[in-house]
C-alpha cells in the first residue's frame, strides 16, 4: 500500500470502456477516501471495443511466456471469474478448441501448446481427431488443443456493474463528456469537458480508439499512432448454430496480433463467426461507408502507415477479399466447419480495434504506456485487454502509486 501522503484525493479516468471503468473501480476500492470521475465521450458505456467484441474470457494460450500480456491474462481471467460470481453476472466456461486443419499446422499447434503450458493454462489437453469429435463432432481437423476453462461473458454488463460500484463509492461517471483539454501545474491537472474545467490530482487515460487525441493534448507526441482495424462478424442461423458447442479457433498467423476468424457461442447461446481484420476508414468506422476524412488523414499521412502498408499489403488484400465477398469469408470458415453454407451466415455488428503502430510500421503487440507529469495514458491495450481488465487496473494504479 502507498504511504498516506501519496494517497490520491481526486482522480480523473478518461474512457468508459472496461479498462477505464476497471481502473476507476480499483482506485475507489483501494483508496476509499478518494474521489473518482470517469469521462466518457459517448452516450453509453462500453460504446466501442468493449461492446463490440466476441465476449471471450481468454485463458492465456497464445502469449509469450513471461510477457506482461501473459501474466495479466492469467491473473485477470481469475479475477473476472470471481467478480462475475460475486455480482451474479453470467460466466460460462464453454471451452475452446484451437484446431490444426491439416498436418502443415501441427508445428504451430505445438508452439501454442508450449506457450500455454508455460503460462499455466489450466486443464489443457492435446486432442487427436477422435478426441475432437467427442467435443465438437462437426469440426474438421487433424488435431487440436482443448482449453476447457476458456469462457464467455457479457462485457457490457461487466462495465455496468463496475460503473455502479464506482458510483456507490462516491465517484461520478459522466457520459457525453469528451475531453477537449488537459493542462498541468506543479500540483494539479485541469481537464476540460463540455466547456467546463475540472481539477484533479491525477489523470489516467484509457481512451482506446481516441488515445491519440488524448495523448496529443499533452503536447509533444510519442512514436505510436492508432490505426483502426474493423473486425466483421456474421451470426450462424438457428440450424447452423447447432453445429457448434463451444468456441472453435483456427491456428493464428504469428505475424499478427489477430486470432483469425473463429466461432464463439455467446452467453445468450448465439454463435458468432469472426472477426476478420480490415483497416477502417474512421476511428468509429464500423461499416465501409463510415468515412471520416480527418481520421483517415491522421494515420494515412503519417510515415508509419506507409511502412505498415509496405510490409503487410498482401495480408491486407486477403482480408479485403473476405470483407467484400461473403463467399470468400464462408470458404475460410468451412476449412474447419465444413457443414456451414452461405445461407447460414446472417449479418452481425462489427467491431473496431484500436491497434497501435510504431513509426517503423510495426503492429505493437503488448501494453504501451505514456506518462507525462500527473497524466498516465494507456497508448495500447491489446487483446486480451477485456479478459485482463481487472489485472490491468491493478498494474496501472501501481504505476501511479507504487
Amino acid at each position: 500500500m502507498p504511504s498516506p501522503d501519496s494517497v490520491p484525493s481526486t482522480v480523473a479516468v478518461i474512457g468508459g470502456g472496461i479498462v477505464g471503468l476497471a481502473v476507476a473501480r480499483e482506485i475507489a476500492v483501494r483508496f476509499p477516501g478518494s474521489s473518482v470521475t470517469v469521462f466518457e465521450r459517448e452516450s453509453t458505456l462500453a460504446a466501442h471495443q468493449t461492446g463490440h467484441n466476441s465476449g471471450v474470457v481468454h485463458a492465456g494460450l497464445y502469449y509469450a511466456p513471461g510477457s506482461l500480456k501473459a501474466s495479466l491474462c492469467r491473473r485477470g481471467s481469475g479475477q473476472l471469474r470471481e467478480f462475475c460470481q460475486d455480482n451474479s453476472i453470467p460466466f460460462r466456461e464453454l471451452g475452446k478448441l484451437v484446431v490444426a486443419a491439416d498436418p502443415g499446422e501441427l508445428a504451430a499447434l505445438a508452439e501454442i501448446e508450449q506457450r500455454a503450458l508455460s503460462n499455466g493454462v489450466p486443464d489443457l489437453h492435446r486432442l487427436d481427431r477422435a478426441g475432437m469429435a467427442e467435443l465438437e463432432p462437426h469440426v474438421a481437423g487433424v488435431a487440436a488443443l482443448h482449453s476447457p476453462r476458456t469462457a464467455v461473458v457479457d462485457y457490457v454488463r461487466v462495465c455496468e456493474v463496475l460503473a455502479d460500484q464506482v458510483r456507490a463509492a462516491g465517484g461520478q461517471v459522466l457520459l457525453n463528456s469528451p475531453v477537449t483539454g488537459i493542462t498541468q501545474s506543479t500540483d494539479s491537472v485541469t481537464v476540460m469537458a463540455n466547456s467546463e474545467s475540472h481539477s484533479f490530482d491525477q489523470v489516467i487515460a484509457c481512451a482506446g480508439l481516441f488515445s491519440d487525441a488524448v495523448s496529443d493534448l499533452l503536447g509533444s507526441s510519442d512514436d505510436l499512432r492508432i490505426v483502426p482495424f474493423r473486425g466483421e462478424y456474421f451470426r450462424l442461423d438457428h440450424d447452423a448454430a447447432k453445429l457448434v458447442n463451444g468456441l472453435v479457433y483456427p491456428i493464428p498467423d504469428p505475424r499478427y496480433p489477430f486470432l483469425g476468424v473463429h466461432l464463439t457461442r455467446s452467453v445468450n447461446d448465439e454463435v458468432f463467426v469472426g472477426p476478420n481484420a480490415v483497416p477502417a476508414l474512421a476511428l468509429a468506422g464500423y461499416r465501409w461507408r463510415d468515412i471520416d476524412v480527418a481520421d483517415l488523414w491522421h494515420f494515412v499521412a503519417w510515415s508509419g502507415f506507409a511502412h505498415l502498408a509496405a510490409q503487410h499489403w498482401r495480408s491486407g488484400v486477403r482480408e479485403f477479399a473476405g470483407s467484400v465477398s461473403k463467399n470468400v469469408y464462408a470458404s475460410r470458415v468451412r476449412r474447419y466447419l465444413p457443414a456451414v453454407q452461405l445461407q447460414n451466415l446472417l449479418p452481425a455488428a462489427a467491431g473496431v480495434r484500436a491497434q497501435a503502430v510504431d513509426s517503423r510500421g510495426n503492429l505493437v503487440d503488448d501494453f504501451a504506456l505514456r506518462k507525462v507529469g500527473r497524466v498516465l495514458v494507456v497508448r495500447n491495450a491489446p487483446s486480451p485487454a477485456a479478459t485482463s481488465s481487472l489485472a490491468i487496473a491493478e498494474h496501472l494504479v501501481n504505476e501511479v502509486w507504487p
